[in-house]
């Protein structure tokens, strides 16, 4: 049976987030003169963060209710979120919200898989699986 694993992809998700945000608009900025604007492009931004908070949302959630009932990843989590939120916002500040941002969501991610398999065991009243 083929499983994902929904920590890495988290992990991968801010990793790209984190590339897109910080290398591109380094390596790319020859973009604009070809008529492509993918660097300050709003709804590429919009639909990273939408993704990472999704895959986030569903990973964590699955590791508190299944395996580790530990709020401390989901809370991580949330001031990631809440970072890369602002970076939208407070432009001037974007790499400085970027890095802590993405950094607690990959930390949160870490910390989620690492609590998963430390409850290798199944509690009978609220196992799911």
């Amino acid at each position: 049976m083929f499983k994902i694993n929904y920590d890495a992809l988290g992990i991968a998700a801010s990793i790209a987030c984190a590339i897109h945000c910080a290398v591109l608009p380094l390596l790319l900025t020859s973009l604009p003169i070809l008529g492509v604007n993918i660097i300050n492009n709003i709804g590429f931004e919009i639909f990273m963060i939408v993704l990472a908070m999704g895959v986030g949302l569903y990973s964590l959630n699955h590791g508190f209710k299944r395996h580790h009932h530990q709020k401390l990843p989901m809370v991580i989590f949330i001031g990631g979120m809440i970072f890369l939120l602002l970076k939208q916002v407070l432009h001037a500040y974007q790499l400085w919200l970027l890095i802590p941002g993405v950094s607690m969501i990959i930390a949160a991610h870490y910390l989620n898989y690492r609590q998963c398999q430390k409850a290798n065991h199944c509690h009978k009243e609220d196992c799911a699986h």
